[in-house]
């Protein structure tokens, strides 16, 4: 800086007057006017800049200063980022030529590999510049933004994909499924927002609040009726452009689609209750397991919650199928709450796109629009919720053929599979906190409420953990296995030790098959304690027994047990299984279970805190099919196809979790690779025998 840019008098004065202002949005408009013809004003240009806009001459100076040090850093971060896309090109470089190598033998080393005579120093040194070149890069950064500049996400999950997974093993060679890949970079690290964005993204979040509420409460001239009788919508996209486009933001890229869909109904919560659940993305993870895979606030621009006014995050969120086999969707929008009138909130979401540098790499092409819904309190517990969703995406990695129709018709992630979710999540919260009576445990003493409700939350647990070991995020990374048998399995392996997931290396196989039966019938079918003999093929042909049910919704199918083989070996080993088996009104279903012994059972049924005891939990996700011609699709002028009542089949994903080692160092040997693919193929054949489809 100039001698000139710091304030003259002593350090106390320099601490009395150091008062932060924020400035109105017409101010920096004409600041930002001025910036743009002159980036270095004289002190008669600040002066009179100072007059017009009402501020001191050394405010006009320090904001200049501001505003210079911000374009150097936006100058910086490109620069960074080129970086990283360079780096990221070497390192793919470096794979693809050790993945070329491993075949080629020297032929005077007596077959020994050539890579053992790779030169992995020369990678190792251009990585180190690199690295220290991104260093320099951020250290200068940091410099002018006057704050900490993280070069990559700082919060990385606990479970990382494993480096090395082996199928050979020991010296015996094999094939080997090399994981030491590219798994992309998350964009979930969400640089905080500036002094100076901070008045745009508040306007942005207004407009936004408007649409949706103009969106909510429209009729047949924006929205086309779907099912008969029901109360979801799909959104005629040519007439939204009309009425809402700014001019030439109608045209579109034609690998850009749009989703829009409304739904209504009751949901048993109140409108408080469900902002504050719409607010803490922790909450929204627990009540969205099957949709939202992850979630975490980036930045807090208004806080006010629960009767104060309104409040305002910056939001990042990973929208998923429970499947390896569908890609994630990743956005970064601002959710805005506001109470509009005595009992009624809206909760409005929008991507903030255009108005703010992307960090990482190229901007998102995939975002959200103005949505979210519209929360009336009813006075009797209940309230009534209008959801709309409505996003821009670009599909650029494939979907599996399974999946295809649901995904593209809107209806994985439409209005009314998360109203359906926010309802049965609901009505789960609202039986945990009415337990009641005793129920019955293995020893034939009664298992208090507490002792319920220690049950439920370590099964809410082992469900969330499914469901994220099943995500396909960039993040984890799975391999498809060139199997012998009929259905195709993808593996993916985790040291973890976050508590709820056993210490060590955790192997999970997972596979997705089409079924000629609904939905419900397969859902019934596999929570079905009576036929379970039919398909594990871990009890032997043996009948379970339900040993403990503690319902938790108007479905009685939706509920946790406790089960038991009804051998004496299998008593005797003291094993029993937590399972989970859950359905919501779009048709979507869990059915997941974890072994867990018998002493660890008493201590959650005795209602001690269940939160660090680790589990391995293994099931179904179950959801109708979407094909044309089975109430799925979308019309001419609409962009989403509400999901059919009634369907000809279901997808079903299976996922098996074995433990193969306690030692975070081990790796997947042979025997846990057939372990898992043995299961799943056996497994997916009983399915299929049982319910007479065995030709599909």
């Amino acid at each position: 800086m100039d001698s000139g840019d710091e304030p003259e008098g002593s350090n106390n004065n320099q601490h009395q007057r150091k008062q932060y202002h924020r400035h109105t949005p017409h101010q920096i408009q004409q600041l930002e006017a001025m910036f743009k013809e002159c980036p270095h004003p004289d002190e008669n240009q600040r002066a009179a800049l100072g007059r017009e806009l009402d501020l001191e001459p050394q405010q006009i100076k320090f904001w200049f200063q501001n505003r210079r040090t911000q374009m150097k850093a936006q100058h910086e971060r490109a620069s960074n980022s080129f970086l990283r896309m360079e780096n990221d090109k070497i390192r793919c470089e470096n794979v693809t030529m050790r993945e070329a190598l491993k075949n080629v033998i020297c032929p005077n080393c007596v077959g020994q590999p050539v890579t053992d005579y790779f030169d992995a120093q020369k990678l190792r040194m251009e990585n180190t510049q690199l690295k220290e070149e991104l260093d320099r890069m951020s250290s200068i950064t940091s410099k002018y933004l006057g704050r900490p500049f993280t070069q990559a996400p700082a919060v990385l999950p606990t479970s990382v994909p494993l480096l090395d997974l082996s199928v050979g093993g020991g010296l015996g060679g094999g094939p080997s499924l090399d994981l030491d890949l590219l798994s992309g970079c998350s964009s979930g690290m969400l640089p905080p927002v500036t002094e100076m964005e901070r008045p745009m993204m508040i306007d942005l979040a207004a407009r936004a609040m408007d649409e949706l509420i103009r969106l909510a409460q429209a009729g047949r001239q924006l929205w086309v009726k779907g099912v008969p009788g029901d109360a979801l919508d799909t959104l005629n996209v040519a007439a939204y452009d009309s009425l809402f486009a700014a001019p030439g933001g109608a045209f579109r890229p034609p690998d850009i689609s749009v989703e829009g869909s409304r739904d209504s109904g009751l949901v048993f919560m109140s409108a408080v209750a469900l902002v504050d659940v719409f607010m803490d993305t922790n909450k929204w993870t627990e009540f969205f397991p099957g949709i939202v895979s992850k979630a975490h606030t980036g930045d807090v621009l208004m806080s006010g919650l629960c009767g104060r006014s309104e409040s305002l995050i910056m939001m990042y969120e990973e929208l998923h199928v429970v499947t390896p086999v569908v890609p994630t969707r990743e956005f970064s929008f601002l959710r805005y709450c506001k109470q509009i009138e005595q009992g009624l909130w809206a909760v409005a979401d929008v991507s903030p796109d255009g108005l703010r540098d992307v960090p990482y790499g190229t901007p998102p092409r995939s975002r959200r629009l103005p949505s979210g819904c519209l929360i009336a309190d009813m006075s009797n517990g209940y309230s009534k919720v209008t959801w709309v969703e409505h996003m821009e995406i670009e599909q650029t990695l494939p979907i599996s053929a399974l999946y295809r129709n649901l995904v593209l018709s809107g209806a994985a992630f439409g209005a009314h599979r998360w109203l359906a979710a926010l309802q049965r999540a609901c009505e789960r919260v609202a039986s945990l906190a009415m337990l009641g009576a005793p129920h019955h445990d293995l020893a034939g003493a009664g298992v208090t409420p507490e002792g319920q409700r220690s049950t439920m939350k370590l099964s809410q647990q082992m469900v969330g953990l499914f469901c994220a070991s099943l995500s396909s995020s960039p993040l984890q990374r799975w391999v498809l296995l060139p199997g012998t048998t009929d259905v195709s399995i993808r593996v993916a392996a985790q040291r973890s030790a976050e508590p709820g997931q056993p210490n060590g290396v955790v192997l999970t196989a997972a596979t997705s098959i089409w079924l000629p039966v609904p939905a419900n019938h397969a859902f019934a079918f596999l929570r079905d304690e009576s036929a379970r003999s039919q398909w594990d093929i871990l009890a032997h042909a043996n009948q379970v027994q339900e040993v403990l049910r503690i319902p938790n919704g108007s479905n009685p199918d939706n509920c946790v047990s406790v089960l038991r083989g009804t051998m004496t070996d299998a008593n005797q080993d003291g094993m029993l299984i937590l399972q989970e088996s859950c359905t919501d009104a779009s048709g979507s279903s869990l059915v997941v279970y974890s072994p867990i012994d018998l002493l660890t059972a008493n201590v959650v049924m005795s209602g001690e805190d269940a939160s660090g005891i680790p589990l391995l939990p293994s099931g179904f996700a179950i959801l109708p099919d979407a094909r044309p011609g089975s109430g799925a699709g979308a019309t001419s002028s609409s962009s989403v196809g509400p999901l059919g009542k009634i369907s000809p089949g279901c997808v079903v994903a299976v996922a098996f979790q074995i433990l193969v080692s306690s030692l975070p160092s081990s790796r997947v040997d042979a025997e846990s690779m057939a372990t898992v693919t043995g299961l799943i193929g056996t497994t997916v054949q009983q399915i299929k025998a049982a319910l007479n489809c065995a030709g599909h």
